[in-house]
Parts: C-alpha cells; sequence; structure tokens
C-alpha cells in the first residue's frame, strides 16, 4: 500500500465502463481490463491504496432495454452527451444479471489480470456487491424465487410498478422506502434463508477475485429497517442480522477482506457493529457542503472509535461533481480537511481534474471536459502531502480556538502525531477574513523555539515555547484559506 497506514486507505472510485470507453478512444483500438497501459497501473498505485472499479459486474438485457425507453433517462442522457446515442447506454451496474465481469469490459480473464496488475504494485481491488436486489432476469429469479420478496396476483393488478411476473411466480422490485422502485430489479428477502445461502456464496467467490467489496445501499438490509419498509411481506424476522452472518462468514477465511458500505439515516454506527470496516460520511459530506464550520466541528467530536471507521468523500458517483457544487475557494478548503482526517478517503475518477459533469450510471461513455491543470496540480501537491503527512487516528484532537469578536467561531482545527512528529491543521472554514488563537493540547513546547512549517503553503512562522503556552499559536487566515503545520524544532 501506497500509504503509511492501511488502517486509513485511500480509496479511488474509477467508473469501469466509461473509464475503459475513454482508454480506448485514445488508443484507436479497444481496451479491456487485460489491456490497461502500465502507466496508467502505475500512477494509481502510487497515489492509491486501493481501487474501486465500480460497474464490472454483467449488464442486465432487460435493465439496459429500460434504460433506453425511459423518456426521462433519455433527457438525462441528451444533457451530459447532446450527441448520445443508443451505443452508449450500457444499463445500469445495479441492476447485476450475474456476478461475472461484463464480457465487453473483458471478462474474468480480464479482471484477473487486472487485479494481478494492481497487486504486483501493491494497490488492492475493491468490487461492487448489491445486496438489496438482483436485476429482474437475473437466473436467481428463476433458480431461487423463495428468495425474493414475494407476491400475488392482486399485487401485480394493484400496484403495476412495484410487483412483476417472473415465470410464474409475482416478485417485489427492488426499492428504498423513500422512493419508488426501481423496475428493472428483483427484491430480495433480508429474512429469507436461501437469499442469506446465495449471499454468503457469492461473498465467498467474490473473495477470490478482489479484494474487498463496497456493498451498495447496505442498511436496507438491517432487520429494523427491512421490516419497516416490507411489513409482514417479509416473513419472520431472524434473530441474527444479516449483515452479521455473511460478513462473519467471509472473514472466517479471509479476515483481511474489506466491506465498505452505502450507508445513511444515521445507520453507520450499526453496520460498523455488525461487522464493516468502513461506512459512508454521508453527514460530513452535507456538512462541509453547507460551507459553515460550526457543524463540521460538531461531527467531528463523535467518538474515535466510530470516526477511524468512517469512509470521507466529497463526491462519488451518486452525487454532484463537487467542483460544480463548490467555488474554487470553499473546494479547496473542504478537500484539505478530507485529506487530513482519520478514517478512509474516498476520490471519485476526474474528481482531482475538475471535473463537472455528474454522469447517468447507465451511460457507458462520458463527455470529454475541459482541463483544469492549476487546480490538478494543487490536488497533487495535496495528494502527496496528505500520504506524507499521514493521519494517525490514535493521536487526532480536535483543537479550541478562540475566536475574534462578532459572528459564528469560523475555525476547524486538528493536531495529531506521526510517529513523535506533531502535526496541526487550521482552517478558516468560513467566505470572512478571521483571527483566533489555537490551543495546542499534550505537547511541552517548553522554552524552546519551534518552527510552524505550513507545507502546502511552503512558509514557516517561528514562535517561542513560552508564548505558545501562555496565549496559544495565533492564527489570522483570509476566508477558506489553511496552514497545515509541521512542528520542528527552530534551528
Amino acid at each position: 500500500m501506497s500509504s503509511p497506514s492501511a488502517l486509513q486507505p485511500q480509496i479511488y472510485e474509477i467508473p469501469a465502463w466509461p473509464w475503459l470507453n475513454e482508454l480506448s478512444r485514445k488508443a484507436g483500438r479497444p481496451i479491456t481490463l487485460a489491456e490497461v497501459p502500465s502507466g496508467i497501473l502505475d500512477a494509481l498505485a502510487r497515489a492509491w491504496d486501493a481501487v474501486w472499479l465500480m460497474g464490472v459486474w454483467e449488464r442486465s438485457p432487460a435493465a439496459r432495454e429500460q434504460a433506453l425507453r425511459f423518456p426521462f433517462l433519455q433527457q438525462a442522457y441528451r444533457e451530459v452527451l447532446p450527441d448520445f446515442s443508443p451505443e452508449d447506454v450500457a444499463g445500469s451496474p445495479y441492476a447485476v444479471h450475474a456476478y461475472r465481469v461484463d464480457a465487453h469490459l473483458g471478462g474474468d480473464e480480464g479482471l484477473k489480470i487486472f487485479r494481478e496488475q494492481l497487486r504486483r504494485r501493491g494497490c488492492k481491488l475493491i468490487l461492487d456487491y448489491v445486496p438489496n436486489h438482483v436485476a429482474r432476469d437475473h437466473a436467481w429469479t428463476r433458480e431461487a424465487p423463495e428468495a425474493f420478496l414475494r407476491g400475488s396476483e392482486e399485487d401485480v393488478l394493484a400496484e403495476p410498478l412495484a410487483f412483476f411476473r417472473a415465470d410464474g411466480n409475482v416478485l417485489a422490485h427492488g426499492r428504498d422506502p423513500n422512493f419508488p422502485p426501481w423496475t428493472d430489479t428483483a427484491q430480495l428477502n433480508a429474512f429469507s434463508i436461501r437469499a442469506r445461502e446465495l449471499t454468503a456464496q457469492t461473498l465467498r467467490d467474490l473473495t477470490a477475485v478482489c479484494d474487498g467489496v463496497r456493498c451498495d445501499m447496505a442498511m436496507l438490509m438491517l432487520n429494523g429497517l427491512f421490516a419497516q419498509t416490507w411489513g409482514e411481506r417479509a416473513g419472520s424476522r431472524p434473530g441474527r442480522e444479516f449483515w452479521e452472518e455473511v460478513i462473519a462468514e467471509t472473514k472466517r477465511d479471509r479476515p483481511e477482506f474489506l466491506f465498505l458500505a452505502e450507508a445513511y439515516w444515521d445507520k453507520e454506527w450499526d453496520l460498523q457493529q455488525l461487522g464493516f470496516d468502513f461506512c459512508y460520511d454521508k453527514r460530513l459530506y452535507e456538512r462541509l457542503l453547507q460551507s459553515r464550520a460550526e457543524p463540521v466541528r460538531a461531527h467531528l467530536q463523535a467518538d474515535m472509535l466510530y470516526q477511524r471507521r468512517l469512509l470521507r468523500f466529497l463526491e462519488n458517483h451518486d452525487e454532484p461533481r463537487v467542483g460544480a457544487v463548490l467555488d474554487p475557494a470553499p473546494l479547496r478548503a473542504a478537500t484539505v480537511l478530507l485529506f487530513t482526517l482519520p478514517g478512509a478517503r474516498l476520490i471519485h475518477d476526474g474528481q482531482l481534474q475538475g471535473a463537472r459533469v455528474k454522469l447517468p450510471v447507465q451511460l457507458g461513455r462520458r463527455p470529454d471536459e475541459a482541463p483544469a491543470p492549476e487546480l490538478e496540480a494543487w490536488y497533487q501537491t495535496v495528494l502527496e502531502n496528505s500520504l506524507r503527512a499521514q493521519t494517525d487516528a490514535d493521536s487526532w484532537a480536535l483543537c479550541p480556538v478562540r475566536a475574534g469578536e462578532g459572528g459564528p467561531n469560523p475555525w476547524i482545527a486538528y493536531q495529531w502525531r506521526l510517529g513523535t512528529q506533531p502535526w496541526l491543521l487550521v482552517v478558516n472554514y468560513s467566505p470572512y477574513p478571521a483571527q483566533g488563537s489555537v490551543e495546542i493540547s499534550g505537547f511541552d513546547f517548553g522554552e524552546k523555539v519551534w518552527d510552524f512549517c505550513d507545507i502546502l503553503n511552503h512558509k514557516t512562522y517561528t514562535h517561542a515555547g513560552a508564548d505558545l503556552k501562555k496565549n496559544g499559536l495565533y492564527v489570522a487566515l483570509p476566508a477558506w484559506q489553511y496552514h497545515a503545520f509541521k512542528i520542528v524544532p527552530a534551528a
């Protein structure tokens, strides 16, 4: 792994189909997973501990047909691809037809070669697992209908968007209780013994082809939420949680196999207790986008046992491109926070190049976007220094900041050690200039003189230990600016 601590991996999400399409266009010939250029693999492994290759599984013909037919999807495609054609539609990667690699991407053999190339470079591979549902034409709907949420003919007639006929059975479409059903899917029954068996077997199979899975909408399979969503249709509630059962079985033979949860609705702690290594930190994402310091500080006061197992992000394939949501100055401030917080970090392909277009997941081609070389160079500096100053969750602590007079406190400050080396991050997370005094705890400055070396802004500030003990560290920063200090004795 490229980072000093495997406990805080930096994960890079790549949408497999559009990425290979782009590589193929640049090469002037089809490129599969078996043929990704070595220079690209080298660059990935230098920067990232793991690659999440999103959307490798076999796409559903039925789901693709729906993706081509629905007018609102057609409109979404044309908004991002004015020259859109039906060949650009691959179908949803979350309506899985089979857990084998789509032939278009190079099949299982192509993935095997791709993974081995990453492994040789010290980089792990993460793939998708979709626990809540499969494609409506998945083989399980015929071979194991007892694994699904069942309905009746009356249900099909009364709720034709929620139920469908499948080989003599009536099955429910997959759903999130807050939204309409996903009509290209079939809902698995989290309470079904057969569904749990199929899940456990599939995950065992996946341990042979990757190093971890990102589990889509993982909280939907919690016993309480599943019962709330489906009521009596789900049947008797099992004694054990779905995830407790299948994760324990998977990790029995592969304890190092990673489980990442897409999780919302404050269910992150519950999922961590059931075996997930990291869970989405949607709460931090939302608060950073509010562009106010106080809610971010409040979130960061949570117990470190919880925080160190969160997956922090500013964008992914489900969210808008952060470059289209935040102005450049708050974007940079949020990014500096992202790369210095405890926990895992998720970066989306194109994010570091300033991409602004959110791609519908059904599309297999993405538009060319104007380069942003200055932003990309800045991101590269942050990335390189984040590896150099890797956060240590055991020593990480928020720092109180006495703000200047008037208005809300705009400061987010925290300290940590890497070995014996102290570090301090201070961010003015507001649209106004600010002054303050940072209280640094647990470090004896004594009577020495200290250099505070800002590794991102390439400036050094010298302070007397006696003054630091008495008054704290005085800081004054323009709107959205930051210091990333390496603290060393003055020469």
